[in-house]
Parts: structure tokens; C-alpha cells; sequence
């Protein structure tokens, strides 16, 4: 999809959505049905001027650019749909993640109460739902415990992804608005859809919903459900601390999901401080010799008698044995199959503990991954979910389409495919929130002073550059969300 760029003085660029009315001439207009909505009627301003934007960082120096910005989020005074001509669908795809029912009832809702729509279906089993299965009539009342329970009531799938199917489904349906649930590949697929869609010159718009419990999306402060996963995981940890306080030189060994950003473990880890060691796929690390992981065992259990040790279920993949071959499979996400971490470093430290002789160690593992996936959302995501859901109805309704909703600074935004799916987000190692992680464990960081300079090489100077996306992240999501500082 080519860029939609927009750009102002003093370096403003707009990294804009598209529109209905790019490639579809003479498209008729209609005042927003919020205008006469009691619930809308008592505030002061509830259109979203068109020149609303959103920066993407919002630390700065006085010399540096205004930068990128992103289209704000939120109802518009002229809609491209009549309520009555609204046919929309809901598909899930993907893992499972808390919240992911509440955004479904809440697109429901949202387009119902706000916009009189009255025709929504959900697609059963994620993408080959479109073609392979049959439909789900959704109403406010048939969606309105369902926030309260934990998965998708449409059911999810990895994969099925035949585009052209897809499209013919939804032409043939009459469908207009298509909503999406899924993390980045969904998003992928969503972006070829509307691709598709344009190309056939289709009144649909295509709006997608992030959903990663790893919270690797860039560009978003947080994924939903990534709140909710984090205080699932301290109850996992805090019965690994209670285990390893019970035995003598006992080890609680958690691993918490983070396939290749380590979010959740340095959350968790932080939040619950009785973490001794936090590994994640981010940060390399080594097990035998001078600085590593057996040496570090060895030393807080003659310190404390016991520790806890979390790890991300992407963390030591390379040294895992028949890595090669484990490295070269895929899920039908695209995903890479990776090996049991939690397992196969349990195993390594018995087995290093039993060769030496002096020491008899006791290993509880814990592996919580689905207990975490497939819980309810807790408040804070509940609300998150909400606004997404009535985020992405409002950008539907006024003709943005080829676009995913998020909060950037705090803000709902619109951001374009391209932007979500280009690169993952991951826990920058150099940066202060590992650093505050390491100063709370007390953990060595397994990296070389040689190691820390070879990754600084390719950052610009500070004094030259704001800080980077992923550093401006983590300090917004400590600063918005946890207030560590």
C-alpha cells in the first residue's frame, strides 16, 4: 500500500489513512447521527476536527522537526454511510488474548447505539470463516455478558488467509464494514484485503483491531490485554516466590509468554519484585563460566536459600538444543515453532547442580501461558477495549478505511497498516527500563562491556535525535500505566 503523506511547516509530516473517497469519486455525505444522540447532545465538542493529529513522540528538542503525527481518532461530522445501508462483520484471528470479547461486544454496541446500525455478523473461526463456515447474527443483547468471560465468541484460527475468497465473501454478503481482531500477521492480511478491495473499487471500509498479549505492535503505547496479562503473571510468579520459600535451596522457575519481545517478563518481573532473574529474547545470555546464568544461582542460593527465576518463552532459543531445525518451522501464522525454554533450562540446571555435587537444589516450574490467555480483561483493559472498539466505528463511519486504531501518547489514533506491521517492538537492552529492571533484581546483564558498545554503535547521538520509538514506548507505558517513576 503506498503511503498516504501529508506534510506542513517546521517538519510536520502526517503519515495519513486512506479514504473511501481516494479512489471512489462523488460519494455522498450524511450528518453524523450523534449530533441528535442524548448521550453526545451534553458535550461541548463531540466532532473530531479534520486537522486533528496525534505526534507519534512527544519528547523533543527545541531544534528538532515537528515530526510524524498521526490522523486523530474519534466521530466525524459527516458520515459515508446511512445507519440503514450499515451491513458490518467482526472475524478474530490468532491467539487468544484477554479483551478480545469486550472490543467484539463493544463494536456491536457502538455501531448500534450510536449509529442505529442494525446488521452486524460475526465470521466464525478467524479468516477461512469468510468462505468455509457459517456466519453469527450479533445484537447488544446477544453480546452483552460476553466481556465477562475470557477467548472469542466467535471462535479464532491461525491462517486461512485466501484473499480473493475473502472479498467475494463479503461482496457477495454485502458487506460494507469488515472489522479485524488480530496481531500482526491478521493486520497483514487486513492490509491485502483492503488492497483488494480498492482494487475492485468496493464501498468497504476495512478497519483493524491490534491484538498482541505480547505487546509487540509498534507505534501504540499498548496492545489490549497486555494490563490484564501482566497481573495474571504475578500470581504465577508469587506461587513460584511461596514454592522456593518453602524448600531449601529451592528455584521457582516461571515462563511467561513473549515470543520475541520480552514485555510481559519485565512487567511481571517488575511488578512483583521477588524476581531474582528476568531472561528474555532481547537480551543474550549464557549458562556456564564466569558471569553466567549457573554462577548466578549459585550465588543467591548461598545468599537467600531460594530465588525465582522468570523467563520469556522466546529467551535462549539459540541455545537450545536442535535449534536449527526448530528455528526453520512455522505455525500457520507464519510464527516460528520455538522450543519449550521453560523445560529445557529446568533440565539444564538439575543437571548442572547434580554433576557438581555440592549443592541439592529443588526446581518448581510453572508454565502459566494459557491460564493467562484465556481469562477475562481486567478494568483497565475493559476500558482500553472500549475505546479501540468505538475508535475503530467512528473511523469506519466517516470513510477512513486501510487503517488499525491505537493509542499513541494517549490519544486514539488511526495509523496505517504499513506502519503496524513493518517491524516488531521489542524491550530495547540499552535503554533505562532494563536498566531499571537489572537494578531491581539485582541480576547481572550477561552482556559484555564490548557487547553494550557494539550495540550502541548504530544509535545516533542524543544530542542529535530524540529518542527512539521503542525508548519514548517504554517510558510512556511507565509513565501512563505503572508510574515506576
Amino acid at each position: 500500500m503506498g503511503a498516504k503523506i501529508v506534510t506542513g511547516e517546521a517538519g510536520y509530516v502526517l503519515e495519513d489513512v486512506p479514504h473511501l473517497s481516494d479512489y471512489i469519486p462523488d460519494l455522498p455525505t450524511y450528518p453524523n447521527p450523534l449530533q441528535d444522540n442524548p448521550a453526545y447532545s451534553v458535550v461541548k465538542q463531540y466532532f473530531v476536527d479534520d486537522d486533528d493529529t496525534i505526534t507519534q513522540k512527544i519528547v523533543v528538542h527545541k531544534n528538532t522537526p515537528r515530526g510524524v503525527h498521526f490522523r486523530r481518532a474519534g466521530p466525524r461530522q459527516k458520515v459515508y454511510f446511512e445507519s440503514d445501508e450499515v451491513h458490518a462483520c467482526i472475524v478474530t484471528c490468532g491467539g487468544l488474548c484477554p479483551g478480545l470479547n469486550t472490543v467484539i461486544r463493544e463494536i456491536v454496541c457502538g455501531l448500534n447505539y450510536m449509529y442505529g446500525v442494525k446488521r452486524v455478523l460475526g465470521i466464525d473461526g478467524g479468516y477461512r470463516g469468510f468462505y468455509a463456515k457459517n456466519t453469527i447474527s450479533l445484537t447488544p443483547k446477544s453480546v452483552n455478558d460476553i466481556h465477562k468471560r475470557g477467548g472469542t465468541i466467535l471462535g479464532t484460527s491461525r491462517g486461512g488467509h485466501d484473499t480473493s475468497k475473502i472479498v467475494d465473501s463479503i461482496q457477495d454478503r454485502g458487506i460494507n464494514q469488515v472489522y479485524i481482531i488480530g496481531g500482526d500477521g491478521t493486520q497483514r492480511g487486513a492490509s491485502v484485503i483492503f488492497e483488494e478491495v480498492k482494487r475492485r473499487g468496493l464501498k468497504v471500509a476495512v478497519a483493524g483491531i491490534p491484538k498482541t498479549i505480547d505487546n509487540d505492535i509498534p507505534i501504540i503505547d499498548k496492545s489490549f490485554g497486555f494490563d490484564t496479562a501482566v497481573e495474571e503473571a504475578q500470581r504465577a510468579i508469587n506461587a513460584a516466590h511461596v514454592e522456593s520459600e518453602s524448600f531449601e535451596n529451592c528455584i521457582g522457575l516461571v515462563k511467561l509468554m513473549g515470543r520475541y519481545s520480552g514485555f510481559i517478563a519485565m512487567y511481571a518481573t517488575l511488578a512483583s519484585r521477588d524476581v531474582d532473574c528476568c531472561l528474555i529474547p532481547e537480551s543474550p545470555f549464557y549458562l556456564e563460566g564466569p558471569g553466567g546464568l549457573f554462577e548466578y544461582i549459585e550465588k543467591r542460593l548461598k545468599e537467600n536459600g531460594h530465588m525465582v527465576i522468570v523467563v520469556a518463552e522466546g529467551a535462549g532459543q539459540e541455545l537450545l538444543s536442535e535449534s536449527i531445525h526448530s528455528m526453520t518451522k512455522e505455525d500457520a501464522s507464519g510464527n516460528k515453532l520455538l522450543k519449550d525454554v521453560g523445560l529445557w533450562i529446568s533440565q539444564q540446571i538439575k543437571d548442572h547442580f547434580a554433576k557438581k555435587n555440592k549443592m541439592t537444589i529443588n526446581l518448581k516450574y510453572i508454565d502459566p501461558t494459557y491460564m493467562i490467555r484465556a481469562i477475562p480483561s481486567n478494568a483497565s483493559d475493559n476500558v482500553y477495549s472500549t475505546l479501540l472498539a468505538q475508535s475503530a466505528v467512528h473511523g469506519a463511519m466517516a470513510g477512513y478505511t486501510g487503517f488499525t486504531v491505537g493509542l499513541v501518547n494517549g490519544r486514539q489514533s488511526y495509523i496505517p497498516f504499513y506502519k503496524i506491521t513493518e517491524k516488531m517492538n521489542k524491550v530495547v537492552i540499552t535503554d533505562r527500563m532494563w536498566a531499571r529492571l537489572l537494578s531491581s533484581t539485582n541480576q547481572p546483564s550477561f552482556l559484555s562491556v564490548k557487547d553494550v558498545i557494539e550495540d550502541k554503535k548504530d544509535e545516533e547521538p542524543p544530542q542529535q535525535q530524540v529518542l527512539d520509538e521503542e525508548s519514548c514506548l517504554d517510558d510512556n507505558l511507565v509513565n501512563k500505566e505503572n508510574s515506576f517513576i
